[in-house]
């Protein structure tokens, strides 16, 4: 995986900016540290919890619950590499029925920005991690759990970022123009 901008294809204004292309890809690193130590919950390391906060873990339906939160959370990440990727702009041929089709780019922005802003207000506490009170962690847990959590509070504004580059590139040419 390139870290470089692609080639401007003949759907596109044109190539992202080559900080838009490693925001991008930040993103999928920023959810890997939290995504990983919930993975860790489901074959039984307690993950800093005490024996007994980590019992609420120990059902099927928690085990599969870290699983399928951590996978949502990189799949949506990594989303977020479409918005500098050609893939972005046309569907892949081997979608079937969509495949090879130009992406509207409001159908690419509108859904971006609603999720940049419903992550910036789902991490926005993170940094006062230490601040409340976690009985059920040990005091190494609570540390290392919120050391892990604290690269998502950028995760918004990093897709924020990159929404308004992937709009500003793929907008009409005469509002290109207009603001030049």
């Amino acid at each position: 995986m390139s870290l470089h901008p692609p080639s401007t294809s003949a759907n596109s204004a044109s190539a992202p900016p080559r900080w838009a292309v490693w925001a991008a890809h930040l993103t999928t690193l920023l959810v890997l540290p939290s995504g990983l130590w919930r993975i860790a919950l489901v074959p039984g390391c307690p993950g800093g919890y005490t024996a007994t906060g980590f019992g609420a873990f120990e059902t099927f339906e928690a085990k599969a619950w870290m699983l399928t939160l951590s996978m949502l959370c990189e799949l949506a990440a990594f989303l977020t590499i479409g918005l500098v990727r050609p893939w972005g702009e046309v569907v892949p041929r081997w979608i079937p029925l969509i495949g090879g089709r130009r992406v509207r780019p409001l159908a690419a922005v509108v859904p971006a920005a609603l999720g940049a802003a419903a992550l910036t207000v789902i991490w926005a506490d993170v940094p006062w991690w230490w601040t409340y009170p976690h009985e059920d962690m040990t005091p190494t847990g609570h540390l290392v759990v919120g050391l892990l959590y604290q690269p998502l509070v950028l995760w918004g504004p990093l897709t924020a970022a990159v929404t308004l580059s992937h709009h500003r590139r793929r907008r009409p040419a005469r509002h290109r123009a207009t603001a030049a």
